[in-house]
Order: structure tokens, then sequence, then C-alpha cells
């Protein structure tokens, strides 16, 4: 399957060969920063032809800290994310933790993201699947990519075939995380597309004061191995200042340095394409 082969509503430049790119800060902190990431990103994706589908959560749910950040209200987020649909044409993919969850997240986005750490729960994928969105279920860190095909089964099973797989790096230790390229190849082979999350592999999770670590130099290291091996796809959070976001800051990448890595890497998936 290809990315085209999704079928998400107002994907566009789905046949220049560029990469699919999944971008926006980690979770709705308020409008004027969705807004003002929307903006710069859809820039972007028209000046390099990169199918874009913006990406932002109304709530997090998986949190170190009582105290750590989730979110401003899920309906007046979901209702940002709704906004930024219409004024900026973009798809829209948030993060669902529950089965509940699945129909009310579907009224506002066009793909469904399934977080790592609940990418087994079979009431979950089954209600995700059978809103008839677009499913994006993230590999756990726990879990080899080959072993991905039983959550993408439980998916087509329930009567939905639009599915992808994003990798986002497996545990090495407590608190750290590493990227095995060969989870590409192994998920590719359950014929969905699969995308790299270039931004949340590259976190030090569980850090003693309760508030994750991460390595944002190495955003672009992990992008470009990602495109080499066969990726279809890329996945970043991105924040005009994350050293002030709310939630994730650690690995997200500034904003201002979009442009010149979505460039580099158009660059190289046009290199591989010419293969």
């Amino acid at each position: 399957m290809k990315v085209k082969d999704l079928n998400i509503p107002g994907l566009q430049y789905t046949d220049s060969g560029n990469f699919l790119l999944l971008a926006g800060p980690c979770v709705v902190e308020s409008r004027e920063i969705v807004f003002s990431v929307a903006e710069q990103v859809k820039k972007i994706s028209d000046k390099y032809k990169i199918p874009l589908v913006f990406k932002s959560s109304y709530r997090k749910a998986n949190r170190s800290r009582l105290d750590s950040f989730s979110g401003i209200g899920d309906s007046r987020a979901l209702a940002i994310l709704g906004e930024v649909k219409k004024e900026f044409g973009l798809p829209i993919v948030t993060d669902i933790h529950t089965a509940e969850e699945a129909a009310i997240a579907a009224e506002y986005a066009d793909v469904l993201q399934i977080p790592a750490f609940l990418c087994r729960q079979t009431d979950l994928l089954i209600a995700a699947a059978k809103t008839g969105k677009c499913i994006n279920v993230k590999k756990g860190q726990f879990l080899s990519g080959a072993s991905m095909k039983f959550a993408v089964q439980k998916i087509t099973e329930s009567g939905n075939n639009r599915v992808m797989l994003t990798d986002r790096g497996n545990f090495f230790g407590y608190n750290d995380l590493v990227v095995d390229m060969r989870n590409i190849p192994q998920m590719k082979e359950t014929g969905v597309p699969v995308i790299m999350d270039i931004t949340h592999s590259l976190q030090q999770p569980n850090q003693s004061e309760g508030v994750s670590g991460g390595l944002p130099g190495l955003i672009e290291t992990i992008g470009r191995c990602a495109i080499a091996a066969g990726a279809d796809g890329i996945f970043i959070e991105t924040h005009p200042d994350p050293a002030r976001a709310l939630s994730d800051g650690a690995n997200m990448l500034r904003l201002d340095r979009m442009d010149e890595l979505m460039r580099r890497l158009t660059l190289l998936r046009n290199t591989i394409n010419s293969f």
C-alpha cells in the first residue's frame, strides 16, 4: 500500500514522490502556538511538495507526574484543531487513549493515532478501526518491528484497511532509547506505509526528576537514516520555543529549523527515488 492509498482527505502532493510528513507541536497548548506552527509547516509543505498531515494531541494521557501538563481541555483543544483544518486545509492527526475517545476525536481528525504504550490494546484498535478513519499505530518501545503485524491485523480484520505504522525507537535500559533501522523493512512487510518518528525516538524517558530528556541534535541523523532505510514518511514534533513547551520540549525541533531540515531530507528522498 502507498501513502495515497490511505485516502486521507485533504492530503496534497501524494504524487510528488516525497515522503509523508506528520508534523506539529506535541500538544495543543494554545490557539496562537498551534496556528503559528500550522502556518509555517504548511508553507514548507508547499515549498517542497511534501504531503503534510498536521499533528497535535488534544490531550496527553501518558504523563510521568500528576502535575505534568496534559492539555487545555478536550473540547477546546479539538475545536482548535478543527479551526486549523478549516483555515489551512490540512488533514489532522491526533492521539486517542481509550475506545470511547475514538468516535469523539474522529469528528475532528482525519487520522487517529494510537500511542506506543497502547499499541496492543485490542478494544482501542477495534474502536479506532470502526470509525473508518485512517489509523496510525505507533510501535511500542518494547516490541520488534515484526510483531506489529498483529496490530495491523486487528484493525484490518475489524474492517479497516487504512493503516500505517510508526517507529519511535526501542527501550535501551531504563532511561534511553535506540533506533533499530531493521524495524522499517520488517514493518513494511505488513504491506502498510511505515513512518519514522524522529523526535520521540530521541527521548530519554523517565528521568529522576520526572521529566523526559532528549537529544534533538540527532534529529536530522535519524531522519536521514530512516529515509535511506526506506521509510515512507517522517513524524516530527516542532515548536517555536521548545524550552518553553509544556510537553516533550526536550526532544522537539525548533520551528525555525524545520525548513532547512525538510530541504535536506527532500534532497535525500529524491536521491533514493533515483535508484
